[in-house]
C-alpha cells in the first residue's frame, strides 16, 4: 500500500461535505463527455505505443495531481495517499472474458505501457483478489460509442476508488472525439474537481 496520512475531521474543510454524501444511497456520481484525441492518437501510433496504455497513463499522472482524487475511507478513517497506482480490465480475445490487471504507476509512458503490457500477458487469473484502494480503475469499452454508462454497485458506500472508462472514438468536422467517463465519490470530489482534472487530461492530450 502507497504511503498516506490520515485527516484530521475537526481540521478539515471538506469534513461538512463528506459527512452529507457519505451515507448516501449512491454516494459515487459519474460524468460523460468527449475528449479530443486526435494529436494524441496520432503521437502513440508515431511512437508505437499502446492506445489503452498511453491513456491510462495520461490519466492517472492528472488524477494524482488532483488531491481530491486520492482521498480514500480506511478502517472508517478518511486518508489522503502520497500516490495512486492502476488497476485495468484486460480482454482476452479467446475467451471473451476480462481480467483485472493492477500495475504501478511509474516511469515514463512508454516504461509503463511496457509494464502494463508484460503484466496483462502474464497474469493467468482473472482476478488476483480484492482490489486495494490506492489505485484509480480503468475500464475501456473500445468496441461501441457511448453517450453514457453506468457501473456495478456492490453497496459498499466507502467504496470511494475513482473508475474511469472509454469508449470507440469517432470523428467529427475532422477531429477524433472519445467519450470518456470519470466516476467519483461525492464526499471527496466535486464537479468542479472533476473539470480540472478533465481540463488537465485535455492539455496533456494536446501535447501531441
Amino acid at each position: 500500500m502507497n504511503p498516506f496520512r490520515t485527516i484530521d475531521l475537526n481540521n478539515w474543510k471538506r469534513a461538512a461535505h463528506c459527512a452529507v454524501f457519505r451515507n448516501c444511497a449512491e454516494p459515487m456520481f459519474c460524468v460523460t463527455l468527449d475528449l479530443d484525441v486526435t494529436l494524441f492518437s496520432q503521437k502513440v501510433k508515431q511512437e508505437g505505443l499502446s492506445f489503452t496504455f498511453s491513456l491510462i497513463y495520461a490519466a492517472t499522472e492528472c488524477a494524482n495531481r488532483i488531491e481530491e482524487f486520492r482521498y480514500r475511507f480506511l478502517n472508517g478513517n478518511v486518508v489522503l495517499f502520497e500516490k495512486i497506482d492502476t488497476a485495468f480490465t484486460w480482454f482476452d480475445r479467446d475467451t471473451e472474458l476480462f481480467k483485472v490487471v493492477n500495475v504501478p504507476f511509474s516511469g515514463t509512458a512508454a516504461e509503463y505501457a511496457a509494464a502494463a503490457k508484460r503484466a496483462a500477458i502474464l497474469q493467468k487469473e482473472y482476478f488476483t483478489g480484492p482490489l486495494g484502494i490506492d489505485v484509480f480503475q480503468f475500464s475501456p469499452l473500445p468496441w461501441i460509442t457511448y453517450r453514457h454508462i453506468s457501473h456495478t454497485n456492490a453497496g459498499k458506500k466507502d467504496n470511494a476508488t475513482p473508475l474511469f472508462d472509454w469508449g470507440k472514438y469517432y470523428e467529427r468536422n475532422g477531429r477524433l472525439l472519445l467519450p470518456f467517463s470519470v466516476q467519483v465519490h461525492h464526499s471527496f470530489a466535486d464537479g468542479w474537481h472533476v473539470a480540472k482534472f478533465v481540463s488537465a487530461l485535455q492539455e496533456e492530450l494536446n501535447r501531441g
